[in-house]
């Protein structure tokens, strides 16, 4: 392997990260019977999904190079499109066909 790692340790590393992922995704399967939440957090984590799609997305739409302004481009109004989408319907998957649809549609428009 290249960087002088050796075979066994990379895969040991897999292996172990591999174990982690499992352990912290399906724990609560196992013990959230025996171990509730608390009503707060159960609150909380309603907004999780959000928080996660709003921390990949917008830095994708709104690109900062360096002490310039944001440069916009046709996935931000496609991207707004699909947020008017979720507001109507609230269906994940029609927002997400609504979002591609509009943003083929712009590129075919305007390219």
């Amino acid at each position: 392997m290249t960087g002088g790692f050796d075979t066994a340790y990379v895969l040991w590393v897999v292996i172990v990260l591999a174990l982690c992922t499992v352990i912290t995704r399906a724990g609560y399967l196992f013990v959230g019977d025996w171990l509730p939440l608390p009503e707060g957090l159960r609150r909380a984590l309603r907004f999780a999904p959000v928080a996660t799609l709003v921390g990949i997305i917008v830095p994708d739409l709104l690109p900062w190079s360096g002490h310039a302004w944001p440069e916009v481009d046709l996935r931000l109004p496609a991207a707004v499109f699909g947020i008017w989408v979720m507001a109507r319907t609230r269906s994940a998957v029609l927002t997400i066909i609504a979002g591609m649809l509009a943003l083929w549609l712009l590129q075919w428009l305007l390219a």
